[in-house]
């Protein structure tokens, strides 16, 4: 029997790596034939990991992290008619059933049978469904002929896979949030947040005809990092409001388009710089955004915050002006990207050179064994997407 190891939440501030059990073709006791297990390629340090690690969530000493899974197919289950041993694939970070309401109208996000807590399952995090994370060595996936994307050809694949490892969620959910704010061709588009998710978006307006991305940060590397591909930045530390820094860009301080990149764990800007302040990005969204047009959150907001600092945003309640968006009527969209609305299309502009996704990211890999070092750099504000090699497969 192969072993595994794998990435695991050990308390706040801690992860280890450790032997953990090798996958089975199994759902609690019975077999799951629709399922594969994969020998991953490449699974990526996502920031929302990091919102577990930091203790900001309620998950358990143990939890197995990992939900950007890229991997070949080594074993399949007897009703596994369309994808065969051998198969490179990307696995979208949503565990979907492939069969309930919810997939059948391609909301993937929001699965009604793989989580028996609620909608949505993912792999690897906290209450969203108990799926073992693929920060290992090897993953067992399930519905696997509904969730898999196939890449078409191998070498091409082993080629580009730096850039295709980004299509299991970071991609599509840049390219969500994107797209529920309304991006189209000749948009001002404002990204809060210029981490990993904030770059992918940025990418993802270019891609989709934006005629300007102004991204917005407190980390001056990452600004630059964004500035390296063609947007335009807003350093938040600066003291300047927000509007007055855009109406030195475009004109005007009001943006077409507004993405939340960033999530409840969000700090001030200016003087509260580094004063935790979770509805400030909603805030300032529904400040900036011209009327009529659209907010894309994709940043994570939570049901329970332990770490928050008042009891209200311990329990998800954030203050925020509803009523000034309800005035410019604005419309809001939030919850985790349905991966497969996006990621064929996405895996074809990647193939045919028309996004450099690990580029914009600025990719670094790792071994599996220094995940632990990349969860650390990653939280230090490092403007890097570590995607972890678990079995030197990778051409660097």
């Amino acid at each position: 029997m192969c072993k595994n190891h794998g990435i695991s939440y050990m308390g706040t501030g801690k992860v280890e790596l450790l032997e953990i059990e090798y996958p089975k073709l199994a759902l609690g006791d019975r077999k799951c034939e629709h399922g594969v297990i994969l020998k991953i390629i490449a699974t990526n340090i996502c920031g929302s990991d990091q919102h577990m690690v930091r203790g900001r969530t309620t998950a358990e000493k143990g939890l197995v992290l990992g939900h950007e899974i890229t991997g070949e197919v080594i074993e399949l289950g007897r009703d596994v008619e369309f994808i065969k041993k051998g198969d490179i694939v990307s696995v979208p970070f949503n565990v979907a059933c492939g069969r309930c309401r919810n997939c059948k109208s391609g909301l993937t996000g929001i699965c009604l049978n793989v989580n028996g807590d609620r909608a949505g399952g993912a792999y690897g995090y906290v209450d969203m469904g108990g799926w073992i994370g693929g920060q290992a060595e090897y993953v067992m996936v399930p519905y696997a002929d509904f969730n898999l994307l196939k890449f078409p050809d191998k070498d091409q694949a082993m080629d580009k896979i730096l850039d295709l490892t980004m299509l299991t969620d970071i991609l599509p959910t840049g390219f969500h949030g994107a797209v529920m704010a309304g991006v189209t061709a000749g948009s001002v588009v404002y990204i809060a947040g210029a981490g990993p998710v904030g770059l992918a978006c940025a990418s993802s307006c270019q891609l989709l005809g934006a005629a300007v991305v102004i991204v917005g940060d407190l980390n001056e590397e990452r600004l630059a990092h964004a500035r390296s591909f063609g947007c335009e930045t807003i350093n938040l530390t600066n003291g300047i409001p927000v509007q007055e820094q855009i109406a030195m860009i475009v004109g005007v301080p009001e943006v077409d388009c507004f993405v939340d990149c960033v999530g409840f764990e969000a700090s001030g800007h200016g003087a509260n710089a580094g004063k935790e302040m979770p509805a400030v990005v909603l805030n300032q969204a529904m400040a900036i955004t011209r009327a009529g047009g659209s907010i894309g959150i994709p940043g994570l907001y939570v049901t329970e915050d332990p770490g928050a600092t008042d009891k209200a945003s311990k329990e998800g309640s954030l203050k925020i002006r509803f009523g000034l968006g309800w005035a410019k009527s604005h419309s809001f969209h939030t919850g985790q990207t349905p991966v497969m609305k996006y990621h064929r299309q996405l895996m074809n502009a990647i193939l045919h050179d028309k996004i450099n996704i690990a580029k914009a990211v600025n990719a670094e890999v790792i071994s599996l064994k220094d995940a632990p070092r990349g969860y650390a750099e990653f939280d230090s504000g490092v403007a890097k997407k570590f995607v972890i090699d678990p079995h030197g497969m990778i051409r660097r």
